[in-house]
């Protein structure tokens, strides 16, 4: 069959996880990357070896060779990108958080519902193969009917300066890092239970001199069967990130610690590159994360996103999010 064309839209550091993630996927071509920068498009051209780069986003989204358009920007720049794919009427996937604010995002679905094209949200710890498995569990009855679900993502703060602006990104820590665990939770639970009620806490503790948002935040869930979803975002944890969750039943619980769980732990008297995503040290005791756009499911969630495009049928990540009250 024809490979699935690809434009990656963005340079930075997500889109090399994507590019991570696609190397392993079958039937897909990236065939051209956009940026603002021509320096940086030339310099991802060069380290992925892309069909071809450009700063020109009318004509590339003008381009009818394209397949599949992925929105791998700064937040601010989610919605007008996704608004002028969906006037196009084109298939895309955006990375998360979906939007800044509720406005954004319900502007965004509505626009790529009206399109008919694909939209796929591109969440990866619902991909993360760890996770796959404990749904998997659920769902054969493993642990009964969930009950309580605990997610955690932390680091000692973002990797790009504009991160820390909480006017261009919509907020902090919980902004940044609350999707993954609300996605999960959601996954856990099983998306027909719907959110009914949500506390959040946020202050900031550490970064103030760095950001008008929140460093450390606690997210609260009530679920419409009853269970409770506890999310802890922080923006302070040393040692690189830190990726948990624990899934409680009425028959049983599951843990995943994706990060700090690793098969590979490592003494070096010197620095030794790369170890983890926002490790802070690079000598010393490590444990670095083998095939880490693997396990954190971006080449699952890529796969999931080409077959779908391929096979016409909308991912099971999309724009939309039901709650009781929509």
């Amino acid at each position: 069959m024809k490979p699935v064309s690809i434009a990656m839209i963005g340079s930075g550091f997500v889109a090399d996880f994507y590019l991570q993630g696609l190397a392993d996927v079958n039937g897909q071509h990236v065939a051209v990357n956009w940026s603002r920068s021509l320096r940086r498009a030339r310099a991802f051209h060069a380290r992925w070896g892309t069909g071809g780069h450009t700063t020109d986003l009318d004509a590339l989204i003008a381009r009818p060779d394209i397949d599949l358009f992925i929105i791998a920007l700064p937040n601010e720049m989610h919605e007008p990108v996704a608004l002028a794919l969906a006037k196009a009427r084109r298939n895309q996937v955006c990375t998360k958080p979906l939007a800044r604010n509720r406005r954004e995002a319900l502007r965004m679905l509505q626009a790529a519902r009206s399109s008919g094209a694909l939209h796929g949200y591109a969440e990866t710890e619902v991909f993360a193969p760890a996770v796959v498995k404990a749904r998997q569990t659920i769902e054969a009855g493993g642990v009964g009917r969930v009950l309580w679900v605990r997610s955690r993502e932390s680091h000692s703060g973002p990797h790009s300066a504009h991160f820390w602006d909480a006017g261009r990104t919509g907020g902090g820590a919980l902004n940044d890092l609350a999707p993954h665990c609300i996605e999960a939770a959601r996954y856990f639970f099983g998306k027909e239970d719907k959110v009914v009620e949500v506390m959040a806490w946020g202050a900031t503790l550490v970064h103030g001199r760095k950001t008008q948002g929140e460093d450390n935040a606690l997210l609260v869930m009530k679920m419409s069967g009853g269970g409770v979803a506890h999310c802890e975002l922080s923006w302070t944890t040393k040692g690189g990130l830190d990726l948990r969750n624990e899934v409680h039943g009425s028959e049983g619980s599951i843990f995943t610690d994706v990060t700090r769980g690793t098969p590979i732990a490592m003494f070096t008297g010197k620095p030794s590159g790369y170890i983890i995503e926002k490790a802070d040290i690079d000598f010393g005791w490590t444990r670095p994360l083998p095939e880490e756009a693997f396990t954190y499911g971006y080449q699952a969630e890529m796969r999931h996103f080409v077959e779908c495009v391929r096979d016409g049928r909308q991912p099971r990540e999309t724009y939309e999010v039901k709650t009781a009250a929509s």
